[in-house]
């Protein structure tokens, strides 16, 4: 008697295991690629700051309007980062907690940054507080000095970046839902009781994760920046736009030293981000495994 074939079970080939050479192509590939496109640029960047030695490299880093810039960057991300945390905190708790009309509206405009070039971003700020502009002329008759100045670079700064923690905080806060909050106000806690020893600790390492991209584009951002600069040198240029500076004014060494303080902190982020990474999958983990 002959059996059925085809109710037989049938071997089906995983998605994964695919012939090894195949495997070892796309490795390959893979690595070729990012030497080429990041593992090259970020070793020249390198080479060129210490080609002269470490002297002239510390020296470039010791010039005056050089350590301007470097303070400024700092202020700058030192005042933008807090206040988009704030910011996405708080849009990200009302998505992910609340319904309301103008939700979907809402989710849009953060991340519209993302969608903008950073360079209309700065111009946006150009034609809205502009000389020619009615608010403009309020503005310099009271003496208050945004464009070309500080402010105006925090401005520009804080819209290319308020998505970052927003946008790591609101799919975690959609997954983890409302249960635990809602389990704490039942218990008689308050609502910032909640938020502190509730809602805080279940998201700190989405929070963190979502500051430390948010630092690390303020500190590098370009575009924006630079259209609301007006590039007075030792009081409106950042580290990005004293590169520019150097290396259009042909000071090589100079030029690189700065850019290794970028590469450093791009690096820097890198490790922290896979740190933050790593914690949060244990914690998961270990969340599930209980």
């Amino acid at each position: 008697m002959a059996l059925d074939t085809s109710l037989q079970p049938t071997k089906v080939r995983s998605a994964v295991t695919e012939h090894r050479f195949a495997r070892w192509t796309l490795i390959l590939a893979s690595l070729v690629f990012l030497t080429l496109i990041l593992l090259l640029p970020l070793s020249a960047v390198f080479i060129e700051a210490f080609r002269k030695g470490a002297g002239p490299f510390l020296e470039a880093l010791q010039d005056e309007e050089t350590f301007s810039a470097i303070r400024l960057t700092l202020i700058v991300a030192g005042v933008s980062v807090p206040l988009n945390l704030i910011f996405g905190v708080a849009a990200a708790w009302a998505i992910a907690k609340f319904e309301f009309k103008g939700k979907a509206f809402l989710t849009t405009l953060i991340d519209l940054p993302f969608s903008v070039s950073p360079v209309i971003s700065g111009l946006v700020f150009v034609l809205l507080l502009g000389a020619n502009t009615r608010l403009g002329h309020w503005l310099s008759a009271n003496d208050i000095k945004i464009l070309f100045a500080v402010p105006g670079l925090i401005l520009a700064t804080m819209f290319v970046t308020f998505p970052f923690v927003a946008r790591e905080l609101i799919p975690l806060m959609q997954e983890q839902g409302t249960g635990d909050e809602e389990a704490a106000l039942s218990l008689g806690a308050s609502g910032w009781q909640t938020f502190w020893h509730v809602t805080l600790p279940n998201i700190k390492w989405g929070l963190l994760y979502g500051v430390l991209l948010c630092n690390a584009r303020a500190m590098g951002e370009f575009g924006a920046v630079s259209v609301v600069s007006g590039h007075i040198r030792g009081q409106t240029n950042t580290m990005p736009l004293q590169v520019e500076i150097l290396y259009n004014e042909y000071n090589f060494t100079g030029a690189f030293a700065v850019a290794t303080l970028l590469a450093l902190l791009a690096l820097v982020t890198l490790v922290l981000k896979t740190l933050l990474e790593m914690r949060y999958s244990e914690e998961i983990a270990a969340s599930r495994r209980h």
